[in-house]
Formats: C-alpha cells, sequence, structure tokens
C-alpha cells in the first residue's frame, strides 16, 4: 500500500541520501582494492579479498531502497530509481566532457583524471544496469513479500529482497565494469567477494534499517 504525502513526511531526505550514497559509490568503484596475502615466487598462492571502492558505500543504497519499498511502496521507489539513474548517467557524461576538453597548460593533472575519472562512464554502465535491475528486483521483492507478510516477518522481507537484487546487481557490475580488464580468477573472486560482503554488510546493519523504518512509518502517518 502506498503511503500519502505528508508534510511532514521525509521521502524527500531518504531519496536524497539514497542517491547522494550511490553517486559517491560510482567514482569511488574507480579503485579495486585487495586485502590479504598475495602471491611471491616460491610463496604459497592465497587469494587476497577484492573489492572496489564503491564497496564502502554502495549496500547503504539497498539498505535505503528497502526502506523506501516498505515505507512508501514500489511506484515511489520506483521513482527514486530511475532519479538516481539519470542522475549516474549525467555525471558520466559530464566527466568524459570535462576529460576530453584541453587542460591548461599550467595545470598538471589531465592524465590523472583521464585515468580515474575517464574510466567511470565505464562504471557508471556496469552499475547503471545493475543498479537498475537489482534495485528493482529488490524493491519488487520486498514489496511483494510485504503484501503477504506473517507478523514480524520485516528482516526475512529485507534479507530476502537483498538475496536477490544484490546477487543481479553484482553480476552484471562487474562484468560490465571489469570485464577484459582483470583476469577471470580476479574477477570471480572479485564477485563472490563483493556479494558476500554486501549481503554481509546489510546484515549487520539490519537491527538499524528495522529501527530507521519503524521511524519512518511513524513519521510519515504524522504521528
Amino acid at each position: 500500500m502506498e503511503t500519502q504525502d505528508n508534510p511532514r513526511g521525509v521521502y524527500d531526505l531518504v531519496v536524497a541520501g539514497f542517491c547522494g550514497m550511490l553517486l559517491i559509490a560510482n567514482v569511488a568503484a574507480t579503485k579495486l582494492i585487495a586485502l590479504g596475502p598475495v602471491w611471491e615466487p616460491g610463496g604459497v598462492h592465497v587469494f587476497p579479498l577484492i573489492f572496489d571502492g564503491g564497496a564502502l558505500t554502495f549496500p547503504i543504497t539497498y539498505i535505503l531502497g528497502g526502506c523506501l519499498a516498505e515505507v512508501y511502496g514500489f511506484s515511489k521507489t520506483r521513482r527514486a530509481i530511475f532519479l538516481g539513474f539519470v542522475l549516474s548517467a549525467v555525471a558520466a557524461v559530464v566527466f568524459l566532457v570535462v576529460g576530453a576538453l584541453p587542460p591548461d597548460l599550467s595545470w598538471g593533472n589531465q592524465e590523472a583524471w583521464v585515468s580515474v575519472l575517464g574510466f567511470v562512464p565505464r562504471i557508471v554502465l556496469g552499475s547503471l544496469l545493475g543498479y537498475l535491475g537489482g534495485q528493482l528486483i529488490n524493491a519488487r521483492v520486498l514489496v511483494w513479500l510485504r503484501d503477504r507478510a506473517q507478523p514480524g516477518s520485516l528482516w526475512f522481507r529485507l534479507m530476502g529482497s537483498s538475496v536477490a537484487g544484490e546477487a543481479i546487481d553484482t553480476v552484471v557490475f562487474c562484468v560490465i565494469a571489469y570485464g577484459f580488464v582483470v583476469d577471470l580468477g580476479t574477477l570471480g573472486n572479485y564477485i563472490i567477494i563483493g556479494y558476500l560482503y554486501k549481503v554481509g554488510f546489510e546484515a549487520l546493519l539490519l537491527p538499524v534499517t528495522v529501527k530507521v523504518i519503524a521511524w519512518l512509518k511513524v513519521r510519515e502517518q504524522g504521528v
């Protein structure tokens, strides 16, 4: 059931946070991070944990997406998802245009700019397609479960929708963003670790998410 507009509501703030975390993640995702031991000649080959910088903020978009779907329903959540999609696309175009424009001769960071932000369009393409599919599945599954909910099933709904949405998002993003850029072993490591990390992160913050949803429901009802 969709909530009615409420002058005391905070839907716009939740959407702003949702889109902001997405844009930050798109830029941060240009860096791959490896934690743990790596192979050295004569040593044992142990795969490091590989993930991108976007992993620090992107799971928060799923948490906020879950809040949106649970409190505001699918149509308002879909509006927020498409807004994030458009803003990410605009950011990618701006970075491309700025990178293509000739730099001032006294500014010596053109190569660094292109090296980092010039890679953003590929990151954004993977992010947009993965994000769009994953978030829509996340919202649809959560709302479907909510409409058939049993008392006390919020935790199950939140995690069930995230497990489905994050699977699609992670695979699509990783393949598009880093396919043919890194070797298959690294790509597989990246997909598995990224997926487990995102789902684990959401599970860890689930008590906070539940409290935020309860607060939002009270706020939106004007109590």
